[in-house]
């Protein structure tokens, strides 16, 4: 069976030069099973698939995110995506609602060519310790880790920490700890950040949605503001304009893109 697909990189910026992050977008009338999405999503080698189909009302549709190695419970830039993809396809700027096995995301590809994705809001639970080998493998001074229902949220004093940080992924895998975003105030934006998934095949995320869903509320308690900008120091670079809604526990993410190809895959 040959399929096609679209590959679309988001949180993109010409300005800057930063080329985003990919991901892989398929249609299909019924779902595949879990073994073909996760046979496909290894194939294509992205950092995200995202595969789409009808739900019953209009305007709604299921979705499922895999990575090269294993399935992604929320992918906010898989999510970006599939606005900008079902929006061509349905020649549409309506929202779109993606309904995923936690919850539901609404995307909407824009009138002025960018896209806006809604997420729920993630919460800090409690700071924690930081372990020795989170400590050791990220080589920086840091000043807090805290604990959330997402990622992992690491503070560090200064975005030069960031960009020198050369993480050692053999100790963090010391950690049973499997995702975290480490963050500071930013120069050129209210915050920047950069997301570590050392237990999986990709290791560093190069623009990631759903860190954003907890760091968004996080700063703004911080800054005092519900609109920001943000910065993703990750080697291809992601940008963000980012909005709290305290009163809806909603966050808000918008971008630009880059549709980067049209393929095909056989499985």
């Amino acid at each position: 069976m040959i399929l096609n697909y679209q590959v679309i990189a988001v949180f993109t910026d010409k300005t800057l030069e930063y080329t985003g992050n990919p991901a892989a977008c398929f249609y299909f009338k019924s779902p595949l099973d879990d073994e073909q999405m996760q046979k496909i999503g290894t194939k294509v080698r992205q950092p995200a698939s995202t595969f789409l189909w009808p739900a019953e009302q209009e305007g709604h549709f299921h979705v499922r995110w895999f990575a090269v190695d294993e399935e992604i419970n929320l992918c906010g830039h898989g999510a970006a995506a599939a606005a900008i993809f079902l929006g061509k396809k349905f020649n549409s700027h309506e929202p779109f609602t993606l309904h995923h096995r936690k919850g539901t995301v609404r995307v909407q590809w824009q009138e002025n060519d960018t896209f806006i994705i809604e997420l729920e809001a993630v919460h800090l639970i409690k700071e924690i310790e930081v372990p020795a080998a989170i400590e050791e493998g990220l080589g920086i001074p840091i000043m807090a880790m805290y604990e959330t229902d997402g990622k992992h949220i690491i503070l560090v004093e200064s975005e030069s920490l960031i960009k020198k940080m050369n993480p050692d992924f053999a100790k963090l895998r010391g950690s049973d700890i499997y995702s975290y975003a480490i963050t500071a105030p930013g120069k050129k934006a209210h915050f920047v950040s950069r997301t570590l998934v050392p237990h999986y095949h990709q290791l560093e995320d190069h623009a990631t949605g759903s860190s954003h869903a907890a760091l968004v509320p996080f700063w703004s308690k911080k800054l005092m503001n519900d609109e920001m900008t943000a910065l993703q120091l990750s080697d291809r670079g992601g940008r963000f304009k980012c909005r709290f809604r305290e009163d809806r526990n909603k966050v808000y993410l918008e971008g630009r893109y880059q549709i980067l190809e049209t393929c095909t895959v056989e499985i």
